[in-house]
């Protein structure tokens, strides 16, 4: 079984890889029912939906009626005022087929110019307060991606008390002093104020570029089982963090078994010959 770790301050122990559900975007109910089997299989009880997610909360909807206890249910709103996030996650409950929702998150809240409508009068963050107090979700969180993103979460973390935030981390964004600095500050604050990390894109290679799509993830993903391991344990050798797995559901098995087999955060030196040998590159273009 995958290991638990206490998720932020909510009070639960979470798998350290969690369901990224961006992976039914597209899928079929019996294909969603069938990654729920993997699941179940693997003890993950932490769900990471949105409700830009394609069919995805509509997929996990059905699975509720028999384990809505046995999940951790986070969703997402990508609005960015009051009004249009109200409609968001009154939407998603109805998909979900739930009365509530366990976390709910601003979703890639990256950009300034979305941050200060978000933030300001009139903002989502008023949207998900209120679902908060009519019970429509327990804890909120912020999400985002980009070089950028640690410095734009420290700036949310400074203006209201988040209680998780996700980002990604991977070993090519680590070989970068200056994201690997804010990335280590960052979790520093959310250390010291019990706040939730969720890491993401863990196993992706690079841009897909003119290379075939051979992945639902919009990233091409390492697909080896051994790089693979040494990209989700390098990852889960984080204290503390959480890992989202790919959007993918067949990469799904892969990235759970690894988490299963987790002993140890493999050496700078193997994790420098797999970024060489798969050739790693940013998904974000040049660090600004």
């Amino acid at each position: 079984m995958i290991e638990r770790r206490p998720f932020g301050r909510t009070g639960h122990l979470s798998t350290v890889t969690l369901f990224g559900a961006a992976a039914l975007a597209r899928a079929s109910q019996d294909e969603a029912d069938r990654a729920l089997e993997v699941l179940l299989r693997h003890g993950v009880n932490h769900i990471d939906t949105a409700a830009r997610y394609g069919d995805s909360e509509l997929r996990i909807g059905p699975w509720m009626a028999r384990h809505r206890k046995d999940f951790f249910l986070a969703t997402k709103t990508g609005s960015r005022t009051a009004r249009e996030g109200r409609e968001d996650i009154h939407r998603s409950l109805e998909r979900l087929r739930v009365d509530q929702v366990d976390l709910i998150q601003l979703h890639s809240l990256g950009h300034p110019d979305d941050w200060d409508q978000a933030m300001g009068p009139g903002g989502v963050l008023e949207a998900v307060i209120e679902a908060r107090e009519q019970g429509l979700a327990r804890f909120i969180g912020v999400t985002g991606h980009g070089w950028s993103i640690p410095a734009m979460h420290r700036r949310s973390l400074a203006r209201f008390a988040f209680d998780s935030l996700l980002l990604p981390y991977t070993l090519f964004f680590a070989q970068n002093e200056r994201y690997r600095q804010a990335f280590g500050e960052v979790l520093t604050i959310c250390r010291e104020r019990n706040v939730a990390v969720q890491v993401i894109k863990a196993i992706a290679r690079g841009p897909w570029a003119t290379t075939d799509r051979t992945h639902a993830t919009w990233y091409q993903p390492l697909e080896a089982q051994a790089d693979i391991d040494r990209a989700v344990h390098w990852a889960m050798g984080v204290p503390g963090i959480h890992l989202n797995t790919a959007g993918d559901l067949a990469l799904l098995p892969r990235i759970l078994d690894a988490a299963s087999r987790f002993e140890r955060r493999p050496s700078d030196e193997a994790m420098t010959a797999m970024l060489e040998a798969t050739r790693m590159t940013s998904l974000f273009g040049l660090p600004t």
